[in-house]
């Protein structure tokens, strides 16, 4: 077991030789060698030696929990309740065994098992621990069930009397029993009942979160509309901390249902179960006011008041009354609210929300009025005034990225635009005196000035200002370096180098990101949007590893916390991690994910260093089978995760995320049909000889090929829709979603020719059925084919001509569609070529046959079908194809190596002494990148090639 431990896995499985000599019976032994085995990659000996000491049903706690270990890294957890069903009849009065029954039952979800296992260690030892295990498995089976109305006629009422019977028998003793029966009342919506228990005696024992009782109390008044205890509860809870936003919003949601009902107090008993009630807008209003004076005598400073008013004006308003209530100038409370926060980050979050109160007339002079009030000095006479300490710089930056919400730099002309930047840029470097002491890990105070500096500089790009671009990309390197953990800097980097088509850079600085967990789910799409359509196959391979590892072990993941929440008693979260699970099996993101690995697997593999059958085997693939939920597919993307301080207008809306979503979606269908079109062409390579095997092809190969025409046409039926998503030209907004590429893959006719290609297979197939003695139109359909295929192939060709990078006017521009341009004709020549060595080994056969006539007869001239020549040429042609554009990227290569970029000046930016060398840096990894695109595409095209070679019968 030690060397097992210290990862030693061949001297383990020696040391259990070694005592199987001795005693041959040695279960436990036998098992940890079959746990080396295992870890050697001898998956199958391992099994088989595992099954024979399961089968003699062990049940001593060692070779059990060997066996545990061995089948958990087997991903076989079915098993072990198969080990534990045995060893529990054997050694019936077990406490530990049943346990781990349970345990292994709440790993495959076996709900109603687990019920029955809860119970049966409750009869044995009974503690109330099992008892509620079990009353929990019944809830779970209400979650799980199909059958809504199931769960609410059996599962949960049959929960509810199991727990009445323990509270009846006064036997509830912690506070898990107490939120379990609270969840199985809510989930029946007995929110009567459920407010009685938290109320009575039972919810005393509600003591670990703050507020538990108040919480659950305010979430059922709510759900009952009992309006008057709402606002009476939230009223208390104000008072008690006048700082937490949530009662707030609750008091003036319940003082507007109450008006709007003409609620009135009662004249003699209480207001309500709560105490005191406010039902008019004077009460609100004084209320707030009373908040705001209690305000001014706290020790610290209190944020919730102020806003409070200005969430009370901005209600008011949107009822059509504010005159009535004096509450002051919207714009006069928040100027106060900033010279009271605005040396504090929040300030500008804060105030966002209510920017739409100030009429847009007043814009220009709110901004003036803050920036009046914060201490600036200027050195000289006309220099730019800076601030003095940090509380100065923060107020200052508050009021810069305020104007930038009220749009008043995107009304500005270029030339005013650039000395903004240049401004900005002057303050971030005179901010970082502030920082000196700032830790590696720690951002510098100044960094958000040279993020806003990009985003105008981002506003000019496009506005057609090409030289912009690059100096994004200066600043945002130049800002990464004095503050190497700044996450913003990192993700606007990825976005401009991907956009520009340039993927290298991108790899280090995701990998610096150092994503955790989800967010391989959430920003995930960052990484593999790109590497794969720029050609850099290896790191999209990895990026795509990177994603689908964390995927799988969410399964496994998610079970064992299922697991931790059983035996702490927190079983509130037992529901929302099985929620999490399906999130994430349901993932967009995953479904891309797995569809492009395979695909790009293909491409790199399939008849270059294992054939297209084996590998289709390996990923155990088939044309008939669909695994991804259509239905349910949820878009975790985190969208906002580059931070925008720009306008309504023109930020990333609820619109664009159901647009990409639905483009997003539209694109998965085609790929996905693509790649289980290709593994039909596995299925279909094995058919026997023709003409006396009718009944073969009855049973089948042919109901092979009519799958395959079906894929066809909803390939089609997705193409179509995915032509008319196209047609309504969306943009999104410059750092909201990255669109697919759909646009290129319909524009370049890559998808001309792929669906085309999977047209050929139903006639090569048609013509292996029919013989090739009447088959003279198929035969001239099939040399037709072929004709036009090599016309589109090479006008797939010509759109990729061009270079890659251009000097124009003394600055860089780059090509990023030929680039993608490229990566899809080394797809379609990939899939054609799949394509032609099914003819070829359809077309084999009879040539060898028609070789056997020719013999017999002794005939020199037996005249060969014309099919064959069709073949020969459009093989050849092929060939000459794929050299001239093997050639045409050499001359890339050439021209990349050669580029100069030194020499080039960017003018009009009077770039200072240190951005040159921040400028040289960027280029160098554009060049670079691009070079290395070109590289990775021609090594894939030169083994494509090779293949083609071997295609002459």
């Amino acid at each position: 077991a030690d060397y097992l431990d210290n990862g030693n896995n061949k001297m383990a499985i020696q040391q259990a030789d070694k005592l199987l000599k001795k005693h041959k019976d040695l279960h436990c032994a036998k098992v940890l060698k079959a746990i080396g085995l295992q870890r050697t990659g001898k998956q199958d000996e391992a099994y088989a030696l595992a099954q024979e000491v399961a089968a003699l049903e062990p049940t001593d706690d060692n070779s059990l929990q060997a066996l545990t270990i061995l089948y958990r890294e087997m991903h076989r957890p079915e098993l072990v309740t198969k080990l534990y069903e045995a060893a529990v009849k054997k050694v019936p009065n077990s406490e530990e065994y049943h346990s781990h029954l349970f345990m292994a039952y709440a790993r495959v979800g076996e709900y109603k098992k687990m019920q029955q296992a809860g119970m049966a260690l409750y009869k044995i030892v009974p503690k109330n621990p099992y008892y509620f295990w079990s009353v929990m498995s019944l809830i779970m089976q209400s979650i799980s069930a199909q059958d809504e109305n199931l769960s609410k006629t059996m599962f949960l009422p049959l929960a509810e009397r199991m727990v009445e019977k323990m509270v009846k028998e006064d036997k509830i003793e912690a506070e898990a029993e107490v939120e379990l029966y609270y969840m199985i009342l809510e989930r029946l919506e007995k929110y009567k009942e459920a407010l009685d228990v938290v109320r009575g005696k039972l919810g005393e024992k509600l003591t670990s979160e703050l507020q538990s009782r108040e919480n659950k109390c305010m979430a059922m008044y709510k759900k009952l509309h009992r309006w008057p205890e709402c606002n009476a509860l939230a009223r208390r809870l104000l008072l008690k901390n006048s700082d937490d936003w949530q009662f707030y919003i609750t008091y003036f949601d319940s003082v507007f249902q109450l008006i709007d009902e003409s609620w009135t107090p009662p004249a003699e008993e209480e207001h309500s179960l709560e105490g005191e009630v406010h039902c008019s807008i004077e009460q609100a209003v004084n209320f707030i006011e009373e908040r705001i004076t209690e305000e001014s005598k706290s020790s610290r400073p209190l944020r919730g008041p102020y806003l409070a008013k200005l969430e009370l004006i901005r209600r008011l308003r949107h009822r059509g009354c504010n005159d009535e209530y004096k509450l002051g100038d919207p714009e006069e409370l928040m100027f106060q609210y900033f010279k009271k926060f605005g040396d504090k980050p929040c300030c500008f979050t804060d105030l966002k929300v209510f920017v739409d109160l100030l009429p847009p007339s007043q814009y220009t002079k709110f901004i003036r009025q803050l920036l009046d009030v914060i201490p600036l000095a200027a050195a000289a006479e006309n220099e730019v005034a800076l601030p003095g300490d940090i509380k100065a710089l923060q107020q200052h930056l508050c009021v810069v990225q305020l104007s930038r919400l009220l749009g008043i730099y995107h009304a500005m002309e270029k030339k005013q635009k650039l000395a903004v930047v240049r401004e900005l840029m002057l303050r971030y470097r005179h901010g970082l005196e502030f920082g000196k002491a700032c830790l590696k890990t720690e951002l510098q105070f100044s960094d958000y000035y040279c993020l806003l500096a990009v985003h105008l500089l981002l506003d000019l790009w496009l506005e057609g200002e090409e030289a912009a671009v690059w100096q994004c990309l200066t600043l945002l390197e130049e800002g990464l370096s004095h503050s190497p953990s700044n996450a913003q800097f990192k993700l606007l980097l990825i976005r401009i180098y991907c956009r520009l088509g340039a993927f290298e850079p991108v790899s280090e600085l995701y990998s610096s990101l150092d994503a955790k967990h989800i967010q391989h789910d959430t920003i995930g799409y960052l990484l593999t949007r790109y590497a794969g359509s720029l050609g850099h196959y290896a790191a999209a391979s990895q990026s795509c590893n990177f994603a689908l590892r964390f995927f799988h072990s969410n399964q496994k993941d998610t079970s064992e916390y299922i697991i931790q929440a059983y035996k702490y008693g927190a079983f509130e979260k037992i529901p929302e991690f099985i929620a999490f699970r399906n999130r994430l099996n349901s993932s967009l993101h995953f479904a891309q994910v797995r569809t492009e690995r395979m695909l790009l697997d293909l491409l790199l593999e399939a008849n270059i260093s294992t054939s297209l059958e084996e590998s289709i085997k390996s990923m155990s693939l088939s044309p008939e089978e669909d695994d991804i939920p259509w239905k349910d597919l949820r878009d975790n993307r985190d969208l906002t995760v580059l931070f925008s301080w720009d306008p309504k207008d023109r930020d990333i809306s609820e619109e664009h995320r159901k647009l990409s979503l639905e483009e997003e979606t539209l694109w998965l269908r085609i790929r996905s049909l693509t790649l289980r079109l290709v593994s039909g062409l596995s299925t279909l390579g094995h058919t026997i000889q023709p003409k006396n095997s009718e009944k073969t092809a009855e049973n089948g190969v042919s109901s092979k090929i009519d799958t395959i025409r079906a894929l066809l046409q909803q390939l089609e039926a997705a193409v179509d829709s995915g032509k008319k998503f196209l047609e309504q030209k969306i943009q999104y907004p410059v750092l909201g979603p990255p669109p697919t590429r759909m646009a290129g893959f319909f524009s370049n006719g890559s998808c001309q020719c792929q669906t085309s290609l999977f047209y050929l297979v139903s006639d090569i197939y048609e013509l292996d059925t029919n013989g090739l003695e009447d088959s003279a139109e198929i035969q001239e359909r099939i040399g037709n084919s072929f004709k036009s295929l090599v016309e589109r192939l090479t006008d797939l060709f010509n759109k990729c001509k061009g270079d890659l990078i251009e000097v124009r006017d003394g600055t860089l521009k780059t090509h990023p569609n030929l680039l993608e341009n490229l990566v899809f004709f080394v797809e379609t020549i990939s899939i054609a070529l799949w394509v032609s060595s099914y003819c070829d080994s359809v077309l084999r056969p009879f040539k060898s046959n028609l070789q056997k006539k020719k013999k017999k007869k002794k005939e020199s001239s037996v005249a060969m079908p014309p099919v064959f020549t069709h073949f020969l040429d459009y093989v050849t042609e092929l060939q000459t194809l794929t050299s001239n554009v093997i050639d045409h990227i050499k001359g890339l290569e050439i021209i990349l190596t050669a580029l100069k970029l030194e020499e080039l000046s960017l003018k009009d930016t009077l770039l200072l002494q240190e951005e040159k060398k921040f400028t040289k840096t960027v280029q160098g990894k554009v060049q670079s990148s691009y070079h290395h695109s070109v590289q990775e595409i021609g090594e894939l095209l030169k083994k494509r090639l090779d293949t083609i070679k071997k295609l002459k019968i």
